[in-house]
């Protein structure tokens, strides 16, 4: 277990593939955190918000689905700098549009299809970089820089309001972390790393 910790976390690309899902994790918790506090401050009811959350959901299910399906045609890393891509352009898009109900639930069924659409991606590739093993392990620990990711964006949300009294700050810092994921799982490569933790 330590020499598979070590040869992956030499890895360029497991180190890349973490700094992708560490943007991915800032992103959801920052809006499943503070959604329904962007709907108050559009003047928007309360109940926006909740069905916001449940058009995440569903199109969760929907896009998480598809990314599985695209994994089996398309190499992984193309799979997720087009998720992380189109978070960045949803984001955008979102910032110019007004705030309306419409709007909301619009960019909620964007995002709920690029959600945990980044799983199936992620996992396969470290399948496919040290074989299925230690799957389970180094999986995991791309997962807790994901959750690192998650706690900086819930936390710094709230920062955020209570020093500016608005998220502008926020959604500029998601767009550019979610350019720079879909950049960097460009390079990621997909070959197995060594014939010991590759699978057999």
């Amino acid at each position: 277990m330590r020499a598979a910790l070590r040869e992956a976390f030499g890895d360029r690309s497991y180190l890349l593939l973490h700094a992708g899902f560490f943007t991915c994790g800032f992103h959801i918790a920052f809006l499943v955190t503070h959604l329904p506090g962007e709907v108050h401050l559009c003047g928007l009811p309360p109940e926006v918000a909740s069905w916001s959350l449940a058009i995440i959901g569903l199109a969760n299910i929907l896009g998480s689905l598809y990314a599985g399906a695209c994994v089996s045609r398309y190499r992984s890393k193309y799979v997720l700098a087009i998720m992380y891509g189109s978070r960045a352009v949803l984001v955008a898009a979102y910032l110019l549009a007004p705030r309306t109900e419409l709007t909301f639930y619009v960019f909620a069924a964007g995002l709920g299809f690029t959600w945990l659409a980044t799983v199936p991606p992620t996992a396969a590739i470290v399948g496919k970089l040290f074989g299925v093993r230690y799957l389970a392990t180094l999986f995991g620990m791309t997962l807790l820089s994901h959750q690192i990711g998650g706690f900086l964006g819930a936390w710094l949300g709230g920062l955020v309001i209570v020093r500016f009294g608005d998220f502008g700050w926020m959604w500029y810092a998601d767009m550019v972390l979610a350019t720079a994921a879909a950049l960097i799982n460009l390079p990621i490569r997909e070959a197995p790393v060594t014939k010991a933790l590759a699978p057999a």
